[in-house]
């Protein structure tokens, strides 16, 4: 007979700081390092373990012996249950401090980069109710509580919501969400009610079965708004029913589009969309432009801080209006479109076609005449006879996905020896990683943080790298 396993519990561990994926980090009596779920910084925990490597431990918390001063009280009804907005029990005030502590830590203390001037970080203004786009998913399961389980709560429900962590056949249903303006909890809730009302079967991810599957809404500061549903199958006089009656429940909609989706998963990206009313797109506007975004465009999802975001940039690259700019991972053209005026040219690269083709609309609703863009891998397109075709950049600007740049990126950045980078990031470790990289041949005069997510651990970056005098001809 196997011997029970003992839990290990720590006593007293002290939340120091915050680390990836909105966790705590402490230290153990014996120095080493504990992820802690739920917690604080400023608290004192004791911690059950549930991972032990060599280096680290995670666990979560199971006694409070002190509480942290940073602490309030979460203002949604589902916090710590839907999985979102994980510090929305830490003030505003002290989130962006440990923001910023948690970009220090990656780019000073392990990446052992070095900056000339770190900028204090740029605080969101509005706290809730910033994102312009929010995904729901269907299902005939709700995800239940511990007490719930322990009372014999049944799981059967029609539900619309998020999917929670480790419970990825069941869905935490959502009443009121912080994170989008109205009309989307009553867009929502629309939605959920007609399909109840008119007897449509919600999904079941094990059966793989079940008329409703998924919605997206997107909505911009300029009042526009878009609902895409996603149905399991094309059983047309279902859909014409269900989307007439939400369009005149809700007749604030601007756009509405539909899919198929019989597979797995609920990613759309890969469907073909069918526009049913509206507009078959909505407009957002950031200072001076305005872009067009369709039900599959990529966009940033707080529009009113990726002005703050975009600005910076400008700023940072000092632009005269002379400049020859590389935008690589150009996405929908976002940041070339918002710089193009500060410049002579820019041309952006970005390996999703159809984000090329938002991009060359977008140019063409502003009137920019002086943006070219080019669909393909940055690694591919970025090469020597590419600047040669298209001149040598005075600046380059990149904003790459989470994992950084690729290899032969920083290779070729080296060779270009542009006299000037301003890189983007949503991820503080891959961008020390970077930088190290570069700052072989560039000095990182400033980088400054700045939050677009409040309540959840993500952070973006700004940082400026000028060519080292010995490399300039």
């Amino acid at each position: 007979m196997a011997k029970k396993k003992i839990p290990i519990i720590l006593q007293e561990v002290e939340i120091t700081g915050a680390a990836d994926k909105g966790k705590g980090v402490g230290r153990h009596a014996d120095g080493i390092v504990v992820f802690v779920e739920h917690v604080a910084p400023g608290d004192i925990v004791d911690v059950h373990v549930v991972k032990k490597k060599k280096d680290y431990m995670e666990g979560y918390a199971i006694r409070y012996h002190k509480l942290s001063p940073h602490r309030v009280e979460p203002f949604c009804e589902h916090f710590n249950i839907c999985g979102g907005c994980r510090w929305q029990h830490v003030s505003y005030e002290a989130q962006i401090q440990f923001k910023e502590r948690v970009v220090m830590d990656a780019l000073f203390r392990i990446g052992r980069v070095r900056a000339k001037r770190f900028i204090p970080i740029v605080p969101c203004e509005e706290t809730i109710y910033y994102r312009n786009k929010l995904e729901y998913a269907f299902s005939n399961k709700r995800w239940l509580t511990k007490e719930e389980v322990e009372l014999g709560v049944s799981n059967l429900e029609d539900v619309l919501g998020y999917h929670r962590a480790a419970a990825f056949d069941k869905i935490v249903d959502i009443n009121h969400c912080w994170l989008q303006a109205d009309p989307s909890n009553e867009l929502r809730l629309a939605v959920k009610e007609v399909a109840i009302n008119q007897g449509l079967s919600f999904y079941d991810l094990r059966a793989n079965e079940g008329f409703m599957r998924h919605i997206m809404i997107r909505l911009t500061t300029l009042g526009e708004l878009m609902l895409i549903v996603s149905f399991f199958e094309n059983d047309q006089d279902k859909i014409v029913l269900f989307l007439d009656e939400v369009i005149e429940r809700v007749p604030a909609l601007t756009s509405v589009f539909y899919c198929i989706n019989p597979k797995t998963n609920d990613y759309i990206g890969d469907l073909d969309m069918v526009l049913y009313h509206g507009n078959g797109y909505i407009v957002e506007q950031l200072g001076h432009v305005r872009f067009k975004i369709g039900p599959k465009s990529f966009f940033q999802t707080n529009s009113k801080q990726a002005k703050v975001l975009y600005d910076k940039v400008v700023k940072f690259a000092g632009l005269t209006g002379e400049e020859n700019v590389y935008d690589l991972y150009t996405g929908v053209g976002s940041i070339a479109i918002f710089a193009a005026k500060f410049c002579r040219q820019v041309v952006g690269i970005e390996e999703v076609p159809e984000a090329i083709v938002d991009a060359e609309e977008n140019a063409r609703m502003n009137a920019i005449e002086n943006c070219r863009f080019y669909a393909g891998d940055v690694k591919n397109i970025l090469t020597a006879e590419f600047a040669e075709k298209h001149g040598k950049p005075d600046l380059v600007i990149t904003d790459p996905p989470r994992a950084g740049m690729h290899a032969d990126v920083l290779k070729i950045l080296l060779e270009l020896e542009s006299p000037k980078i301003v890189y983007v990031s949503c991820n503080p470790a891959s961008q020390a990683r970077d930088l190290i990289i570069l700052c072989e041949k560039y000095d990182l005069r400033k980088i400054q943080p700045v939050d677009m997510f409040p309540h959840t651990h993500h952070v973006e970056t700004v940082a400026l790298l000028k060519l080292k005098e010995e490399f300039q001809t």
